[in-house]
């Protein structure tokens, strides 16, 4: 038997072992400093938690699957592969044009159609038409699938098309899912859809992927038509009983040769899932219309930081104007910067955000953020009536960003998210008057309210700031 002096002498040693290798992992793979030093942090002072929890939660073990499915995805034939090219050339317009390409290595393409819809009312007949005019494929990824009404329409339309061959594939997140008390991916496959959870947290064998979901809402019929945005599926996007949707969001459906680049996301994200490939039919990707589009993938693989790297780009070249419509507001120092010196140049910055978020303590925490914009003479608005989950960034007279991400850590390092540069001055004037509209009923946030807040108000609002990497 051991000595309590010996048990507690091999307990030290054990938890100085897990804290070396835990700290060599991080000094080597931990690129943001300030998660570094946090990590190192706990591995070091608290004994046998710290370590486990870094095992658990703060290896990105998605980036090595990715990469092991990512050399078999390169032999799927579309196009976004062929034309991905990681160039740096003189030959790449100056300018926002010639950001996103320098970034992702892909060129604009040119010839697509944009129309907008605002919540599920207009959104949900267009992507159920679609669905029940669909010929060879459906596929469909979203965040959140609910099992209630709007659920049961999509389910019953997917089910038609798969009775008719069409081939359906439905992604669902592994931790979206249980915004439904009823589970999605089980109904759908009961009704003989194809469906699939993406990275599932479970116990046995373990696998623990709590902060990296994906994010993406996509779905692709045919080769005609995409839907995209932030708007999940849940009846909380439609107006019932003559009171508006809980949930105000915006979706685009996209026609052109962009469909092609969105279709091939879908099957990067559903082989890296279930590791089956798609035998996915090109159709024909003719001019629709004189938007240029850009697909932006963005995840904790190979395409970290591209939508980061993009916005506060594009906001560093802005001239006259940038416009953000944005439900959770965290950003990191990269994209305040950008922000910062845009206003500091005469930019005209505004920002709308909910006025009552979702989540009380992401309200508390951009407030410490907010105060240091309002100085610079930035513009914030806090919008009143339902919660506004959309996501817009639009920029001078012909950019539009549209897409998936929030303006948030979580949301721009740990998840899989999609963006779409869009180059269309009818977009972007369509967008700028959706938000001015937003700002006519919305209230000015002023310096002075945020520097009038009690001493507890501060701490609150400064703690949660804290904590903001991990929100």
């Amino acid at each position: 038997m051991f000595t309590p002096l010996t048990q507690l002498s091999l307990l030290a040693v054990l938890h100085l072992l897990l804290a070396a290798w835990s700290v060599y992992h991080i000094l080597l793979f931990k690129r943001d400093p300030r998660a570094a030093m946090a990590w190192l942090m706990v591995c070091v002072f608290f004994p046998f938690f710290g370590p486990v929890s870094y095992f658990l939660f703060g290896i990105n073990r998605v980036r090595t699957r990715a990469a092991n499915v990512r050399r078999s995805f390169l032999a799927i034939d579309y196009e976004g592969a062929a034309r991905r090219t990681y160039v740096n050339s003189a030959e790449i317009p100056p300018g926002v044009g010639g950001i996103g390409q320098r970034i992702t290595g892909l060129e604009l393409l040119p010839g697509n159609s944009v129309a907008v819809f605002q919540n599920g009312d207009q959104a949900y007949p267009a992507m159920l038409e679609a669905i029940a005019n669909a010929e060879r494929h459906v596929l469909l990824s979203t965040y959140i699938f609910k099992v209630d009404t709007v659920g049961n329409e999509f389910a019953q339309a997917l089910a038609a098309a798969t009775a008719r061959d069409v081939d359906v594939r439905v992604l669902i997140d592994g931790v979206g899912e249980y915004y439904s008390w009823r589970k999605p991916v089980r109904f759908l496959q009961q009704k003989g859809v194809e469906a699939a959870r993406f990275l599932p947290p479970r116990l046995l064998p373990p696998s623990v992927h709590l902060n990296l979901r994906n994010h993406r809402k996509v779905m692709v019929v045919d080769s005609s038509v995409a839907y995209v945005g932030g708007m999940n599926i849940s009846a909380q996007n439609v107006s019932q009983n003559g009171e508006p949707a809980r949930i105000a969001d915006t979706h685009f459906s996209l026609r052109g040769p962009v469909v092609e680049d969105l279709a091939g996301l879908f099957i990067r994200d559903y082989q890296f899932t279930t590791g089956k490939r798609i035998a996915y039919e090109h159709g024909k990707s003719e001019a629709q219309a004189n938007a240029s589009c850009r697909v932006i993938a963005d995840g904790p693989d190979g395409d970290l930081d591209a939508i980061i790297l993009v916005i506060q780009s594009v906001i560093s070249a802005a001239t006259e104007s940038v416009d953000i419509l944005t439900p959770y507001f965290l950003p990191g120092r990269e994209i305040m910067s950008a922000l910062q010196s845009a206003s500091l140049k005469g930019v005209r910055v505004r920002i709308v955000l909910p006025g009552t978020n979702n989540l009380f303590y992401m309200q508390w925490a951009n407030r410490n953020v907010l105060a240091e914009l309002l100085q610079l003479g930035i513009q914030v608005f806090y919008q009143p009536g339902s919660f506004c989950h959309s996501k817009l960034l639009v920029i001078d007279n012909d950019y539009s960003l549209i897409g998936s991400a929030n303006l948030d850590s979580r949301s721009l390092r740990l998840n899989f998210e999609l963006g779409i540069e869009i180059f269309s001055a009818t977009l972007n004037s369509e967008l700028r008057a959706q938000i001015d509209g937003a700002i006519a009923a919305s209230r000015r946030l002023q310096y002075d309210e945020l520097a009038s807040r009690s001493v507890p108000v501060r701490l609150r609002d400064s703690l949660a700031s804290l904590m903001s990497p991990y929100l």
